[in-house]
């Protein structure tokens, strides 16, 4: 597996962001080692968070909620998954599979022997973070499940066949520009810029374009029974479970259904409806703030 890693330049200077990187080594199946970025921020006896971004982002999506917890005590654990942020980027699109990710995260979660997480999930933070969920229940304490899903192959929203049809076809992807347009509010230069920055070139977003073409939203898709089977687990998860979708994502407009019905875990909780577009947490960062505080200060 031939291996890209952003250079470090690409990272100065952020806007918002004075977070020390951390990294940890993974070990692929066929050998090849990856270089994993999370930021740790916040006391080792916090109650942990665990933040998972998704597509096209990196953990600078999180950036205000994770001030925002820090300062309210929290230990917030905020990854880059393999092929964005600062984490390595695989050079050939086939080397990017739903199963090898899912793969990959439990190795970095269990190899940290992370533990009590209240975890926040977007987009394919939700694809993958989920899975980790029903892997491993024991290790979460408490779910937000914001703008994803876990499909098993029963078709897609027409928000969702536009995203896919455009990233398969585009020329290039301006990834800056595409977070900017999932949002209700503008990003500045040095925001939009700060999501480009993962990326030097083109042979950077295989990953970029691979993700929307994982997503199984077919019977005939990788991983349907993946999901199935954690779905499985989902049913019987009692641990609270919080849906914060936004009022503005065509992408995953009611997408928070299926997860209030069927969790035992979401009965009796108080859902709520953010503003926001796709990427809310850029939208309404100090609600999310609320809802994850909320959520542990219920829990006990």
């Amino acid at each position: 597996m031939q291996i890209l890693r952003t250079p470090d330049e690409r990272f100065a200077a952020l806007p918002d962001w004075p977070y020390a990187p951390r990294y940890h080594q993974l070990a692929d199946a066929d050998g090849t080692s990856l270089r994993l970025h999370y930021v740790d921020e916040g006391p080792r006896d916090g109650a942990q968070v665990l933040l998972l971004h998704g597509e096209p982002s990196w953990a600078f999506l999180y950036r205000k909620v994770i001030a925002g917890l820090v300062a309210k005590g929290c230990r917030v654990i905020a990854p880059d998954l393999i092929g964005f942020g600062r984490s390595d980027k695989p050079a050939d699109r086939g080397d990017y599979t739903y199963e090898r990710h899912v793969a990959w995260m439990s190795q970095w979660l269990t190899e940290l022997d992370l533990k009590g997480l209240t975890l926040f999930c977007q987009d394919w933070g939700g694809l993958i973070g989920l899975r980790l969920v029903a892997a491993f229940p024991e290790r979460f304490a408490g779910v937000v499940v914001a703008n994803t899903g876990l499909p098993t192959g029963g078709g897609m929203t027409d928000g969702f066949k536009a995203w896919l049809n455009f990233s398969q076809s585009v020329p290039q992807m301006p990834i800056g520009m595409l977070i900017n347009g999932g949002t209700m509010r503008d990003l500045s230069p040095e925001e939009v810029a700060a999501y480009d920055a993962p990326f030097p070139d083109e042979s950077y977003k295989e990953g970029a374009r691979q993700f929307p073409a994982l997503v199984p939203v077919t019977p005939e898709h990788a991983s349907v029974a993946q999901n199935l089977q954690a779905w499985t687990v989902l049913e019987r998860f009692e641990r609270p479970l919080v849906t914060a979708f936004s009022d503005g994502d065509p992408i995953t407009k009611g997408g928070e259904a299926p997860f209030q019905a069927r969790v035992p875990g979401a009965q009796g909780q108080p859902h709520v409806t953010l503003h926001g577009g796709h990427f809310l947490q850029e939208d309404s960062p100090d609600a999310i703030v609320e809802v994850i505080s909320d959520l542990i200060t219920r829990r006990g």
